[in-house]
């Protein structure tokens, strides 16, 4: 049996891809694969990912081809995928999840704290500038977009930013570990939901398919997922509107506790709820913390976003 799998052609997606496929072959040694890269929207448009109204620009036109069959199934970054998937397709697997935090890299070996006012800090998300800004309202938090790679060499080769945050995840996958000068804790810097998780998504009805992917499926990571998905479809997170959710699974004694954060534009205001449930209904869970933070007002600090993503854009 040869699978057809499809993944974006920038160095981390593909080394993501070549994660999933060792962890197959070790385990069933027959099956052979094919990479199919494609350029996606979202590698295409260079604007910063808050400047793009769109959702799912990573992930649809790869998604497009498991639906038509061209491909038996595609590798993504789990926070890439929207909600609202398809009903045609389902997330057929998910491995186990590497570390959530977001990281800081420079060249002088410098952490936030350490920076000199002033200071320019380069980030691809709005739930990141934000954060940033509401510790340090000293330093200049500016858009920055291209691959992990020139984002790095961007903050300690050509030194156009002071500092740029990313995902500690992408960094360790590529073998970029050692550029990192600062792991923030996810309790105080919280991260995307679904940050640091690989997706295995196939058509809904190829069950043998599904079958198979499952053999490399973390059980933890996939209740910690469930639950933070669940609040975004809740409360309709998205590009315009940062939401920050972790979620950490106990198995043993069949609990999961859900922390999520929401800001307002300005970083003045932020609304955060822990809750903690039950393991076999991460769902649940995350519908329930997604209800107390549109209780607690979470949909009246949206307001503020639209204006906020203006201004980013007369930097760009």
């Amino acid at each position: 049996m040869k699978y057809r799998v499809g993944t974006r052609g920038s160095r981390l997606a593909v080394a993501q891809t070549m994660i999933v496929l060792q962890q197959l072959r070790r385990l069933i040694p027959s099956i052979d694969y094919k990479i199919i890269t494609v350029a996606t929207k979202g590698d295409i448009d260079k604007r910063p990912l808050f400047a793009i109204d769109q959702k799912g620009i990573f992930e649809k036109d790869l998604d497009k081809l498991v639906i038509l069959g061209n491909i038996d199934f595609a590798v993504h970054s789990l926070k890439d995928i929207p909600s609202d998937l398809s009903n045609e397709l389902t997330i057929a697997c998910i491995p186990k999840r590497a570390k959530a935090n977001d990281v800081l890299v420079n060249g002088k070996k410098q952490k936030l704290a350490e920076l000199p006012a002033g200071s320019t800090i380069g980030t691809s998300s709005l739930r990141r500038a934000i954060q940033v800004m509401r510790k340090r309202p000293d330093l200049n938090v500016r858009p920055i977009r291209g691959n992990v790679e020139t984002r790095v060499r961007k903050s300690i080769a050509s030194k156009e930013y002071d500092a740029v945050i990313l995902a500690e995840a992408g960094l360790t996958r590529m073998g970029m570990k050692d550029v990192i000068v600062e792991r923030f804790c996810i309790r105080d810097f919280v991260p995307a939901p679904g940050q640091g998780a690989i997706a295995i998504v196939s058509r809904k009805d190829n069950l043998k398919l599904i079958k198979t992917l499952k053999c490399i499926q973390h059980v933890s990571s996939k209740v910690e997922i469930d639950a933070e998905r669940a609040l975004l479809k809740k409360i309709e997170g998205g590009c315009r509107f940062p939401v920050g959710a972790i979620a950490t699974a106990n198995q043993s004694k069949q609990k999961i506790t859900l922390h999520a954060n929401v800001f307002s534009a300005d970083g003045t205001k932020s609304i955060e709820v822990r809750e903690t449930g039950s393991s076999n209904n991460p769902n649940n869970l995350g519908t329930r913390t997604g209800n107390l933070l549109l209780e607690r007002g979470a949909a009246n600090l949206s307001q503020g976003w639209r204006n906020a993503v203006i201004e980013w854009n007369k930097n760009l």
